[in-house]
């Protein structure tokens, strides 16, 4: 070293030297922890659009589920996926709500909790009793919950038969257990009691026609979330894996179907008689013919004798009868419901005669009293029967079935 200034041969050793690599190696960022995406604490932008996709088709099941046992149009639609914390939460929702507790114990284990204020809940009661959805109770008492709790259980045995569809995997929950807390002031139980746990809140808008309007959560563990996305994941990575043997097939097909390369049909190729041979002798059969023909008539127009034959061409007789049509195998409809009814007797009335109708009017029926009634299955008459009562419930012994030529008339 010469006036301060580092010669050639001194900085290539100290870029030689482990102090100097350790001192870069120091110095740059974690490019691998930078690349591999977010912290075990977060989910990425893939994962929450699964989560999001899932719970849209779940919640879009449960809302017909609602709306079927409210006689109200129910929607339940645009999912929001974000993580949040149980303390946050509480900062954010300082509110008293509904709380649905649903664990999942078949085909995927965990469990999920959905949040509905009470002020909504209320309006659903209201309306499962029978009311117009206007005059909510003020205080949800005990039988308010246990409605809730019915409403809930079969909002999520549809959800839970969407989600099984998903997944393709049998899927069954445990019946919803509801709470009434205040976000603000009671503890959170179960998975949510750690106020720093990191959770999925999924949040939808919920609206039942002119009554709610309002918003509606979906909470679930980080590792639930996780494990629902690696079974959505491989449920969508096996039809393409599939899909592409099935193309890989088709590409191989054909280079062996035409082109044959089996050393046998070779063998039997070359041993085949050459076409030009029987054309051969049958021309000289047909000459030795002609002439022979010629000399016993005293002469006529024979043909050359290298003419080609003429034959009448032959053809495989038609089968004209039918084969018997094989039926159907009846296994695969045998779980098929049907409704069974008993028709006790009909009556024509006017319009009149039904509008006077009032507690105590008597109609008489068609049926004299002792004459069988019809069964029907599906609104077709398959048999008859007398009424009977068994264990304090109406039966019917059947006396007669309708012939099976009748039943299928019936039926068609």
């Amino acid at each position: 070293m010469s006036d301060g200034v580092l010669s050639q041969e001194e900085i290539d050793a100290l870029l030689r030297s482990d102090a100097f690599q350790e001192a870069i190696n120091a110095s740059e960022p974690d490019t691998h922890q930078a690349a591999a995406g977010p912290t075990g604490d977060e989910l990425t932008n893939m994962e929450k659009d699964a989560v999001g996709e899932v719970a849209n088709m779940v919640m879009g099941s449960a809302a017909t589920a609602l709306s079927t046992l409210l006689g109200k149009k129910v929607e339940i639609t645009t999912p929001v996926v974000e993580i949040t914390t149980p303390a946050r939460l509480r900062h954010e929702y300082p509110l008293p709500y509904l709380l649905v507790n649903v664990e999942y114990v078949t085909g995927i284990k965990g469990s999920n909790v959905l949040i509905i204020k009470d002020g909504d809940a209320g309006v659903i009661v209201d309306l499962m009793m029978m009311g117009d959805g206007t005059s909510p109770p003020a205080q949800l008492e005990e039988m308010h919950l246990s409605a809730i709790a019915e409403a809930m259980n079969q909002m999520m045995g549809s959800a839970s038969t969407a989600f099984s569809t998903i997944i393709k995997e049998r899927v069954e929950i445990s019946p919803p257990t509801v709470d009434l807390i205040n976000l603000a002031t009671d503890e959170l139980k179960g998975r949510l009691a750690n106020p720093d746990e990191p959770i999925v809140k999924v949040s939808f808008k919920m609206t039942i026609e002119d009554l709610v309007n309002s918003e509606m959560m979906q909470l679930m563990p980080l590792d639930f979330a996780r494990e629902l996305v690696g079974r959505l994941m491989d449920d969508m990575k096996a039809p393409h894996a599939e899909a592409a043997a099935t193309a890989a097939a088709k590409t191989q097909a054909p280079t062996n179907a035409g082109y044959p390369t089996n050393a046998g049909y070779m063998e039997q190729l070359a041993a085949a008689p050459q076409p030009n041979a029987p054309l051969q002798s049958i021309a000289q059969d047909t000459g030795n013919a002609q002439y022979q023909l010629g000399g016993f008539t005293g002469g006529g127009n024979v043909k050359p004798a290298n003419s080609v034959p003429v034959q009448p061409a032959q053809f495989a007789p038609l089968n004209m009868g039918f084969e018997p049509k094989t039926p159907s195998t009846i296994d695969l409809i045998m779980d098929v419901p049907l409704q069974i009814t008993v028709e006790l007797g009909k009556a024509k009335k006017t319009i009149r005669e039904i509008l006077n109708l009032a507690p105590g009017s008597v109609v008489e029926l068609d049926k004299l009293a002792g004459e069988p009634v019809d069964l029907m299955v599906n609104g077709k008459l398959l048999a008859k029967g007398e009424v009977v009562v068994i264990d304090e419930n109406f039966g019917i012994r059947i006396t007669d079935i309708v012939s099976p030529m009748e039943r299928v008339t019936n039926l068609q």
